[in-house]
């Protein structure tokens, strides 16, 4: 399988990262003081503060840091990424919300399978598989590109509400993307990509992402029902399924590292 190496690295990478790459802290009960939240999930930016002043000690008025010594404010997460792809699953770095409602969830998938930006990706990746013949019993032309567009557009959608709202909601499980911030850029690409492995639970802890991992599956055995039989395979099903996870991974990635590269281009062309 083309992608089964990279998930094995991918679920390997996830072993290790859950236990080294906590949850940025986050007050996801009312019931849950705050600082029992920071306490459980140390990558929280106000324990890491706290550490700083026990070792270094109070520091007097002149030792204070002036208003452009103070440590750098990670910047927030947007609502579009290259004002196109939706992001409405991300919370900006610092950024304490409590867990999402299965209301809060449903919007989200909703906006999300349903966005314009979502027609634009199913229609693009239609046409590239329409040109492949990735399928030859789904034909060629504009008969076969909406033979793909449609399965497309039912693979999106169905593979959302599962992962962001149905099993979420079963599992007590936030499946939004809690984007760390800072730190070194390596450290944050690798809490990005075992996300899809790793994802609080409504009290704030790390839990096995169950949404993700079984919502997708569920996906793509959904998707038996409406693709050729040639593509109801273990090896066809484990390639996409694969394939998804990988996806997720990278999106989870680019969400991180997005803000960063957005404020360094409107800096830098601010300077010209």
């Amino acid at each position: 399988m083309r992608y089964g190496l990279p998930l094995f690295l991918l679920l390997s990478a996830s072993a290790l990262s859950a236990q080294q790459l906590p949850l940025p802290a986050a007050s996801f009960s009312s019931s849950q003081p705050s600082v029992r939240a920071a306490a459980d999930l140390p990558d929280d930016p106000a324990v890491v503060l706290q550490q700083s002043s026990a070792i270094t000690g109070p520091q007097s008025d002149s030792d204070q840091a002036s208003p452009s010594e103070k440590p750098h404010t990670p910047p927030p997460q947007p609502k579009r990424i290259l004002g196109i792809m939706p992001n409405y699953r991300a919370v900006s770095a610092g950024v304490k919300p409590p867990p999402a409602t299965p209301g809060q969830a449903f919007k989200i998938a909703t906006r999300q399978s349903f966005d314009y930006s979502a027609f634009v990706f199913v229609g693009l990746t239609s046409m590239i598989a329409e040109g492949d013949n990735s399928h030859p019993k789904l034909g060629k032309g504009i008969p076969g590109f909406w033979a793909y567009s449609w399965r497309g557009f039912v693979d999106k959608t169905d593979g959302n509400y599962w992962v962001v709202w149905i099993l979420p909601t079963a599992f007590h499980e936030d499946e939004r993307y809690y984007a760390l911030g800072r730190g070194p850029v390596l450290k944050r690409l690798g809490y990005a990509v075992t996300r899809v492995v790793v994802t609080p639970d409504y009290n704030g802890h790390n839990t096995i992402n169950g949404a993700e991992l079984v919502g997708r599956g569920i996906a793509q055995m959904i998707g038996t029902t409406y693709y050729p039989s040639s593509d109801r395979t273990v090896s066809a099903l484990s390639e996409k399924y694969a394939y998804a996870l990988l996806r997720d991974a990278s999106t989870n990635a680019f969400r991180e590292v997005w803000p960063d590269i957005a404020a360094h281009l409107f800096k830098h062309h601010q300077h010209q």
